[in-house]
């Protein structure tokens, strides 16, 4: 058994590893480009809602009061009428990118100490590459990417972003992966 605390090393350096991954994949590759859309007068749609004063958080509309009302003639009549939306509704700032990379940055070491934690409890020191690769790659995996289809499942989020998004996780597994496998004490 290797303790987690002990990874701090490969913890830190591929919390970094990932957060340049994602940097990149966001900034040079473009591919996450299309994940979502304009809304169509999104000038008059954000100035309509704008009087609401919507506090920020999670939405759904139309969204039943109760599992009574779900199955009314009101609640199926809303719903087939549509517009059907689950949106989620963020302050005004300008310059929320700052907060957002160091949260993300932030979770990218919490990921790289489960994925100490697991690959310390199952594997010894000395154990090989492969071994350490295989096993921290698939926690860093399953760390990032097998929530991600949930969305699509339940929200309806295009399967096309959430399958480009587990690529993504991917990537960051192999990354996680290399890192601990390089960095395994010996």
């Amino acid at each position: 058994m290797v303790s987690a605390f002990s990874l701090w090393l490969p913890i830190l350096i591929s919390a970094a590893l990932v957060f340049v991954a994602s940097s990149l994949i966001h900034m040079v590759f473009g591919y996450h480009a299309n994940d979502v859309k304009a809304v169509p007068k999104q000038d008059d749609v954000m100035a309509a809602l704008r009087p609401f004063n919507i506090p920020p958080g999670d939405y759904c509309m139309p969204r039943p009061g109760s599992m009574k009302e779900l199955g009314s003639a009101e609640h199926k009549a809303r719903i087939e009428k549509g517009p059907n939306v689950i949106f989620t509704v963020m302050p005004p700032n300008a310059s929320f990118m700052g907060a957002t990379l160091g949260k993300w940055f932030a979770y990218s070491i919490v990921v790289s100490f489960v994925v100490a934690y697991v690959t310390g409890i199952a594997l010894p020191r000395g154990a090989t590459y492969p071994q350490v690769f295989r096993l921290a790659a698939t926690v860093g995996f399953a760390c990032y990417a097998m929530a991600l289809p949930q969305f699509s499942v339940w929200y309806r989020r295009s399967w096309a972003t959430t399958l480009i998004s587990m690529l993504d996780g991917f990537i960051y597994g192999c990354l996680l992966g290399g890192t601990f496998g390089w960095l395994w004490p010996k």
